[in-house]
């Protein structure tokens, strides 16, 4: 699928490419025609969208993040576009199938999305995966981020913005993790907390150097 060359993209992005362009089977020639105007870095200017897909798919780490969707939160498209910029193995979406897309700006095309209408339903794909389910949330018997040794293996969970993970959710993961916090809130925004999370398990498993 070729995205729409003149879809407006957060910037200005590059414009038409001169010819004669490159023989090169990666490159879209409407994008080459057009300009670019995608939210892409620059390496992957005028390629093909499945191209790209295919290329992260070879760099692509062990982690997953899920999402408990039941509330069309508007921090599920800010999670997935964090989840797109660490190139995690997949997204998962357990709960309402249609989700608020705005925040993820189109990068959810880069990554593999899986849904699950149930946690049971996630939980039997991780096992199946060998993939260790971890919670993140501030809830009593948690274990702070800082301290915790994240499986390289693993899927972290973040629930809906204000009711955070559910019971069953909680019950089925391995390991519950919670961000450290000073400040007089309550709880982090999720968005917020699933890039930080992703952020230390990246730190343990890929290094200071990425």
């Amino acid at each position: 699928m070729t995205e729409d060359p003149t879809a407006p993209g957060p910037d200005l992005g590059v414009g038409p490419r001169p010819e004669p362009w490159p023989d090169d089977p990666r490159l879209d020639p409407e994008l080459l025609r057009h300009g670019d105007t995608r939210n892409v870095i620059d390496g992957y200017r005028y390629w093909r969208l499945e191209a790209i897909v295919a290329d992260l798919d070879r760099t692509r780490v062990p982690l997953h993040v899920a999402i408990q969707n039941w509330e069309h939160d508007f921090n599920i498209g800010s999670i997935v576009r964090t989840a797109n910029a660490f190139n995690v193995a997949a997204v998962h979406i357990v709960g309402r199938r249609r989700w608020n897309r705005r925040g993820a700006m189109v990068t959810d095309r880069y990554l593999h999305v899986h849904h699950h209408p149930t946690e049971q339903d996630l939980f039997d794909w991780l096992a199946e995966h060998d993939v260790v389910p971890v919670g993140v949330d501030n809830l009593e018997g948690s274990v702070p981020l800082e301290a915790a040794l994240l499986p390289e293996r693993c899927c972290l969970v973040f629930g809906s913005e204000g009711p955070g993970l559910t019971e069953s959710m909680v019950a089925g993961c391995s390991q519950l993790v919670s961000i450290t916090q000073y400040g007089s809130t309550r709880s982090f925004n999720a968005g917020a907390a699933a890039a930080v999370a992703m952020y230390h398990w990246s730190l343990q498993h890929r290094g200071e150097g990425g």
